[in-house]
């Protein structure tokens, strides 16, 4: 059995809790509190749970009692026990109401082929159910899903490398970092080659982030602790003061929520230049910032249009990104890859400079969203949608490639636009062009002058009729 079909078999248990009025989202969480314990069986990895709430013990009571077992199984948990396990079951309680309900999840579970799992890798596993998820449109859980082809993407075109922190400040379910960690593993040799105290710091600082949806944060732990990453991951506000402790990155890799603080009222950082409502500009400071200013450290971030041309703290943010950093490239995404269709986003890539000032010369645009397919369940974004662009953002000498979608503009060329970045769109075929159409001018007044023909013609007939008919 693969991993695809285990995913199928588990996301079918959600309709035993339908009449339990359980959302999909509910349901991930509290399969998460059975699957680490499944889990930690089938790893031999179950020394930090105390004897008497491991995987044995909850498969063997019945009904009410199974019921008053698994909670008492999640107070104890997350509170007396310490480490990742605390954190994955703090505050934790069950939504499942009917005993045979959850006798059922458990039994089904116990029943899977997990041979076959371990041997694809639980990890990919519980990833595969998290995207199931975020597909899901009535889970609501795409708003912090990253499709993973671009995913991947991002993080190819960033290298980050072994002996690299790097991070996520609005991290959702990890996915950026697991595939930063991949990308390191194929990279190394699978860390082979790294010393004893190289893969320990891999496997405890290389990898953090922060999340401030709790139990978004409690699948962010359970997926990183099944891809053996030990890396801190805050239950927190980014732009809240406990963000200013994140800093001093070699690599960001990113895709903060969309929208405004509740309120309209202002970023709690005490610490940002342009203190603002948009939480994607607020986000785009706080990431440059927390970039070593080495000449090296850099990151690729998703963003909405509005953080490219927004007036006001827009226009100085943006300056002060590109007098920070060498904002190199942006590829403007197309549109229905994320959850809210319509939405238009962009990746913006940067690296941050070893100085404060005039670090970009020129902003490199590919445009991905001009005349491109529509793309959402039906017709996913696949890799080879991207092939053109990497060419592009890798190329020796980038004057040279020879595509339309691919434009340069000057810091001065942008500044003259009062720094908006709102550029290298190129022409949709989809418009029409209004140069090819006449003059309105002119338009007019061929009109008239067709409008005085016809009430010439209209009188000549009224004058004709008269004629022939007397004075009636």
């Amino acid at each position: 059995m693969t991993n695809q079909e285990i995913v199928a078999k588990l996301w079918n248990l959600c309709n035993v809790l339908r009449d339990d009025g359980i959302t999909y989202h509910q349901y991930v969480t509290e399969l998460t509190y059975i699957l680490f314990l499944k889990m930690a069986k089938e790893t031999g990895s179950e020394g930090s749970i105390p004897e008497g709430y491991r995987w044995d013990k909850l498969i063997k009571p019945k009904g009410v009692d199974l019921k008053r077992f698994y909670k008492e199984l999640l107070n104890h948990l997350g509170e007396e026990c310490t480490g990742r396990v605390r954190e994955i079951y703090a505050g934790a309680a069950s939504n499942i109401e009917e005993p045979k309900n959850l006798e059922k999840i458990i039994t089904s579970i116990d029943s899977l082929d997990w041979y076959s799992a371990k041997d694809e890798g639980l990890g990919n596993l519980y990833e595969g159910l998290l995207e199931k998820n975020a597909n899901e449109k009535k889970s609501g859980a795409g708003q912090y899903f990253t499709p993973r082809v671009l995913i991947d993407v991002m993080t190819e075109l960033i290298a980050p490398q072994a002996g690299e922190l790097c991070n996520d400040p609005a991290c959702g379910t990890f996915g950026f970092m697991i595939a930063a960690d991949r990308y390191v593993k194929v990279h190394t040799d699978e860390l082979h080659s790294l010393s004893l105290e190289q893969q320990e710091f891999q496997i405890k600082k290389a990898f953090s982030g922060c999340e401030l949806v709790h139990e978004t944060h409690r699948l962010a732990l359970m997926n990183a602790m099944l891809h053996d990453i030990e890396g801190d991951i805050l239950l927190a506000d980014t732009l809240s003061n406990h963000g200013k402790v994140m800093k001093n990155f070699d690599v960001v890799l990113t895709n903060p929520p969309f929208g405004t603080k509740k309120g309209g009222e202002r970023a709690t950082r005490d610490d940002f230049t342009y203190p603002t409502s948009n939480k994607q500009l607020n986000f785009l400071q706080h990431i440059y910032r927390s970039l070593k200013a080495n000449g090296k450290a850099r990151a690729a971030v998703v963003l909405p249009d509005n953080v490219l041309f927004a007036d006001g703290d827009g226009a100085s943010i943006r300056k002060d990104l590109m007098d920070k950093c060498n904002l190199h490239t942006i590829l403007r995404l197309p549109t229905g890859i994320f959850y809210a269709q319509g939405v238009k986003t962009n990746v913006l890539f940067f690296t941050r400079g070893n100085t404060e000032k005039d670090n970009t010369k020129e902003v490199w645009l590919y445009d991905l969203r001009t005349n491109m397919p529509s793309f959402g369940k039906t017709n996913p974004l696949k890799p080879e949608h991207f092939e053109s662009f990497v060419t592009a953002y890798t190329a020796v000498d980038r004057s040279k490639v020879q595509d339309e979608r691919w434009n340069v503009f000057s810091r001065q060329q942008i500044e003259d636009k009062n720094n908006s970045l709102d550029l290298g769109l190129i022409r949709d075929d989809s418009v029409l062009d209004y140069d090819d159409l006449q003059d309105p001018v002119e338009s007019g007044e061929e009109v008239v002058a067709q409008l005085e023909e016809a009430v010439d013609l209209i009188m000549s007939v009224v004058k004709e009729l008269k004629s022939l008919g007397g004075n009636d």
